[in-house]
C-alpha cells in the first residue's frame, strides 16, 4: 500500500521529502534545533533534524521509540508507537542538561553552514540577526565577512551590497526562494525588507541551482519571511537612534484552524531629523519614510499545501541641501503578490537508512517519491524621481512562473526537472533638459533539469536549463557542484557553472542621476555572460570542554565573457556604458575561523583579499571603488541564565582605487586609504521581552567631502558618487521587543 505524508513545504517546493515519522525538534524558547540526532532504538536508523529542526525517518519493523539529542541539549525519548504519517512528532529538549550537578549549556548559533549540503550555504537566523540594529535587509550583514554593505552615492540613501567583489547586480536577490528586487527595485530595494520580518538569510557564493533561473553569477541571497504558523501569536519591535530615525514593527499570527493559519506584518520609520554631521550644507542622509504592510496564509491539507503572501509598500524620500536649494525626491509604489502550491505523489512502501544529502531542507526518503511545486509571483514597482532639474519615471511589471517536478530514485539518486518563464516590462522616461523614454518588453521561457547522486561521503549535482530571451535569443545554463566529507570533521565543496543577467543600465542606477556625470549608453549592449569556479574547505577541530574550532578557507573565480563595463575613469564629468572589450575578473580568497572560547563567549575572525580588474578603454585596470582587502572580528558573549548579551563587531576595509580624477583640475585623490569601523551592542532579556542598546561607528570616522563642489549643485564638477567610506559620524540607538509566544 502507498502511503502519503505532508511535509511542511516551506522554504522551497523542491525539497519535499518523504517517510514515516516527521516532526520539529525545538528548545525551550521555541527556536528549532538543527543538527540534532534521531536514530531508532535498538538501531543504526537514524538522521539529522535540518536548519529549522524538522526532521524525517523512515521506520523499520518493530521500531517504536525515537532517541533524540544535540550537543548542550537533554535527550529525550518518545514512544510513536500508533502514529501514522499525517501526525507530526513535536519534541523540545531542554537546553539545561545536568549531569553530576554540572549545568551544560549551549547556545543555538546564529550562523551556520549545512555540513550536509552539496553548496556552500551559509544561514543567518534571528540569533544572528539581533546581535545589531538590523533594522532592514541592508544593516543585516553587519556581522557578516562575506557581504559588504555601503552606500552607492552620497546623495539618495541607495545602498548596495558586494559579494566576490562584485556589486550586487550580479548576486540573484530571492525571497522565500523567489527571484526579487531585481530591476527598478534593485538600487533601493534593500531597504525594502524589515528586520523583524525576517527569520531567516541564507547566502550561496558562486552558481547556485538551475531551479531558481541563470542570473546568479556572484552568489545568491535568499530571504525567508515569518511564517504564521510557527510564528509568535503577537511581536513588537520599537526602534530609535540619535540621528533621528523611528521604527515600529508588528506582527501577529492566528491558527483559525487545523489546516489553515494566517499571519499579518506591520512596518512603519521615518527619519525626522536632517543630520549634517560634516557641515557641507547637505544632508548626511535623506529623510526616509516608508510604511510596508503584508499579510500571509498557509494551508495545509492531505498531500496539498498552499501558501499565499500579499505586500504593499510606500516610501518617500527627500534629500539635497539643508536650505532647500537643491532637492533629491523618490517617491516609490510596489506591490508583490507570490502563490506557491505544493502536491506530493506515491512512494513505494519500502524501508532505508536515514541519509541526508540535499542542500536545503533534505530529510530520509521512501523510494519513488514524487512531488510538484508551481510557484506564482507578481510585482508591480513605481518610482517618480527629481534630481534637482532632473526628473525620472520608472514602471516595471513582472510575472514569475516556475514549475518543479522532483522524483526520487532509490537511496542515492534525486531527478528533477521542471519549466519557467519570467516577463518584465520596463518603462522609462527621463528628462534632462528633452524627455527620453526607454521601453522594454522581455519574455523569457526556459526549461531545466539536475541529477543529484550520492556515493557513500561523495555527492555530485549536475544542472543544465535553456533558456530563450526575447531580446537576446537562446542561451545555456549549465552548472555543477561536488561535495566531499571526510570523517565528518573535513568538508570539500567545488563548484563550477555560467550565469547570464540583462543589464538594466537606468532602473539599476539611476542614483547616478543625483550627480551631474553625463551618462552614455553605448548601443546593442549584449546580455551578461560568466563562468564562475569555486572551492571551499570546511574543517571542524575538536578543543577544550568539548568544543570545536570551525576553519574555513574558500576561493572563487569570476571570469566575465560579455559584460557591461561601468565607466568612471575615461571622462571625470561622465559616465559611461558599453560593452566589454577585453578582459575582466574577480579572484577572491577568504579565511575564517569560528570558536566559543568559553560558556558563552563566541569569536570569529575572518579574512578577504579582492583581486577584481576590469578593461576600460583597452586597459585592464583595478575595479574603482573596490576595497583590497576587509577583516572582520566578532566577540559575543551571554551570561550562563541568558538575561544579558553583549556584542561586539570591527570592521577593518582595505583601502582601494578611485576613479580618475580630472588632469587639469583633481577634485579628489587617486586612492582612498584604508578606514576600521566599530560598533557594539548589549542587550537585556526577561521572560517575554528585551531591550538593547548600542552605538555604530564608535571611532566616529567619516569620509570627508563625500560630495565633490557639493555648494554648487548644477555645475558640472557636482559629483555625488566617490563614495568608499561612511557619511555620517558616531550613532546611538536603543529599542525594544515584545514578544507572545504560541500556545
Amino acid at each position: 500500500m502507498k502511503k502519503q505524508l505532508i511535509l511542511l513545504f516551506l522554504v522551497s517546493f523542491s525539497s519535499v521529502s518523504f517517510a514515516q515519522v516527521h516532526g520539529i525538534i525545538k528548545d525551550n524558547a521555541g527556536q528549532g534545533i538543527p543538527g540534532a540526532h534521531i536514530h531508532w532504538l535498538g538501531t543504526d536508523v537514524g538522521t539529522l533534524s535540518d536548519e529549522s529542526g524538522h526532521f524525517i525517518i523512515s521506520q523499520p519493523n518493530d521500531a517504536n521509540t525515537l532517541i533524540f539529542s544535540s550537543v548542550g541539549f537533554a535527550s529525550d525519548t518518545v514512544n510513536v508507537a500508533g502514529k501514522n504519517n499525517i501526525d507530526q512528532v513535536n519534541v523540545i529538549l531542554d537546553d539545561h542538561t545536568e549531569l553530576a550537578e554540572l549545568t551544560v549549556t549551549q547556545r543555538r548559533s546564529g550562523k551556520y553552514v549545512n555540513r550536509l549540503a552539496v553548496q556552500n550555504m551559509e544561514t543567518l537566523n534571528t540569533n544572528e540577526l539581533r546581535k545589531a540594529a538590523c533594522c532592514n535587509l541592508s544593516e543585516s550583514f553587519t556581522t557578516n565577512p562575506s557581504v559588504d554593505v555601503s552606500y552607492s552615492d552620497a546623495a539618495t540613501g541607495a545602498k548596495q551590497i558586494k559579494l566576490l567583489g562584485l556589486s550586487g547586480s550580479y548576486v540573484q536577490m530571492l525571497t522565500e526562494n523567489i527571484p526579487n528586487l531585481r530591476g527598478l527595485s534593485s538600487a533601493y530595494g534593500m531597504g525594502y525588507i524589515p528586520g523583524p520580518w525576517m527569520e531567516s538569510i541564507q547566502i550561496s557564493k558562486g552558481t547556485a541551482s538551475v531551479k531558481t533561473g541563470y542570473e546568479a553569477i556572484a552568489g545568491q541571497i535568499n530571504v525567508e519571511y515569518k511564517k504564521p504558523q510557527n510564528s509568535d501569536r503577537v511581536s513588537l519591535n520599537i526602534f530609535t537612534n540619535s540621528v533621528g530615525r523611528t521604527e515600529f514593527n508588528a506582527d501577529a499570527a492566528v491558527k483559525l484552524s487545523d489546516s489553515l493559519a494566517t499571519s499579518v506584518m506591520l512596518h512603519a520609520s521615518d527619519d525626522y531629523m536632517t543630520p549634517d554631521d560634516n557641515g557641507d550644507g547637505y544632508r548626511d542622509l535623506p529623510r526616509i519614510r516608508q510604511y510596508n504592510l503584508a499579510n500571509r496564509w498557509f494551508y495545509q491539507k492531505d498531500n496539498y499545501i498552499l501558501q499565499a503572501f500579499v505586500r504593499g509598500l510606500s516610501e518617500i524620500s527627500t534629500g539635497g541641501k539643508t536650505d532647500n536649494s537643491y532637492k533629491i525626491g523618490i517617491n516609490t509604489e510596489r506591490y508583490e503578490l507570490f502563490v506557491k502550491n505544493g502536491f506530493l505523489f506515491g512512494g513505494d512502501e519500502h524501508e532505508e537508512e536515514g541519509h541526508q544529502h540535499d542542500q536545503e531542507h533534505e530529510h530520509n526518503h521512501e523510494h519513488n517519491l514524487s512531488s510538484l511545486g508551481i510557484i506564482l509571483n507578481g510585482t508591480i514597482h513605481n518610482q517618480d524621481a527629481v534630481y534637482g532639474a532632473k526628473k525620472y519615471d520608472g514602471r516595471q511589471n513582472n510575472l514569475y512562473l516556475n514549475v518543479i517536478y522532483d522524483r526520487e530514485m532509490g537511496e542515492h539518486h534525486k531527478f528533477s526537472a521542471g519549466t519557467s518563464f519570467n516577463m518584465d516590462t520596463y518603462d522609462e522616461i527621463l528628462t534632462l533638459g528633452n524627455t527620453q523614454n526607454f521601453t522594454r518588453t522581455e519574455y523569457v521561457p526556459g526549461a531545466f533539469a539536475e541529477y543529484t547522486v550520492t556515493y557513500k561521503d561523495l555527492t555530485a549535482m549536475a544542472g543544465l536549463r535553456a533558456d530563450y530571451n526575447t531580446l537576446y535569443g537562446t542561451f545555456v545554463t549549465p552548472r555543477f557542484h561536488v561535495r566531499y566529507n571526510i570523517k565528518d570533521r573535513a568538508h570539500l565543496r567545488v563548484s563550477a557553472g555560467k550565469g547570464y543577467r540583462t543589464p538594466n543600465i537606468l532602473a539599476e542606477n539611476n542614483f547616478l542621476l543625483a550627480s551631474n556625470r553625463v551618462i552614455n549608453i553605448g548601443e546593442n549592449l549584449k546580455q551578461e555572460e560568466a563562468w564562475n569556479f569555486g572551492a571551499t574547505a570546511h574543517v571542524f577541530i575538536p578543543v577544550w570542554g568539548g568544543k570545536e574550532l570551525a576553519l574555513m578557507g574558500e576561493w572563487f573565480y569570476t571570469n566575465f565573457i560579455n559584460q557591461v563595463v561601468v565607466d568612471m575613469d575615461s571622462n571625470p564629468h561622465a559616465a559611461g556604458f558599453y560593452n566589454l572589450n577585453g578582459k575582466s575578473y574577480s579572484n577572491s580568497l577568504q579565511f575564517e575561523a569560528n570558536l566559543e572560547v568559553f560558556r558563552g563567549f563566541t569569536a570569529t575572525l575572518a579574512h578577504r583579499i579582492n583581486d577584481v580588474k576590469v578593461t576600460v578603454m583597452g586597459r585592464l585596470r583595478e575595479k574603482p571603488l573596490n576595497n583590497r582587502s576587509k577583516s572582520l572580528i566578532t566577540f559575543t558573549y551571554e551570561t550562563p541564565l541568558k538575561k544579558w548579551q553583549f556584542d561586539y563587531t570591527a570592521q577593518f576595509n582595505g583601502g582601494g582605487r578611485m576613479p580618475d580624477p580630472d588632469a587639469s583640475n583633481p577634485l579628489w585623490e587617486n586612492e582612498f586609504k584604508p578606514f576600521n569601523n566599530m560598533n557594539a551592542q548589549v542587550t537585556r532579556n526577561f521572560r517575554t521581552w528585551s531591550v538593547y542598546a548600542g552605538a555604530e561607528n564608535i571611532t566616529n570616522f567619516m569620509q570627508h567631502h563625500p560630495i565633490i563642489d557639493v555648494q554648487n549643485p548644477f555645475g558640472d564638477n557636482f559629483d555625488a558618487s566617490m563614495v568608499w567610506g561612511p557619511m555620517h559620524g558616531r550613532t546611538f540607538y536603543a529599542g525594544l521587543r515584545w514578544a507572545l509566544t504560541k500556545k
